[in-house]
């Protein structure tokens, strides 16, 4: 399945929209990546395992989103936006969103 960031696709026609999709994922802080990450804001430099948490919940948001396309009929998702919240009382939790417009291009 084509999925794109644009509204449009090169070289190719859209011939039907069928509608929104979207994806949702839900993560939760782990206490020792929590206390590892905040070393390294005192000493500097990038958080790997934070990193990696981040790429699986934007790949399972993605997934989901493409997974909802196929089911309306889509072969591909145009215009997709990713978006990063943290929810819960302490802000412990990272949601991650794919959506997008499923359409049929031939």
């Amino acid at each position: 399945m084509l999925v794109t960031t644009t509204s449009t696709l090169q070289d190719k026609r859209i011939v039907r929209y069928l509608g929104i999709v979207s994806g949702e994922t839900i993560i939760g802080a782990n206490v020792f990546r929590d206390f590892f990450a905040g070393i390294r804001d005192i000493v500097g430099g990038r958080s790997g395992s934070y990193e990696e948490v981040l790429r699986q919940a934007k790949e399972t948001a993605l997934k989901e989103m493409q997974q909802q396309a196929m089911a309306m009929g889509a072969n591909a998702v145009i215009g997709v936006d990713l978006d990063y919240e943290t929810v819960g009382s302490s802000s412990s939790m990272l949601m991650v969103t794919a959506s997008g417009t499923a359409v049929v291009v031939e």
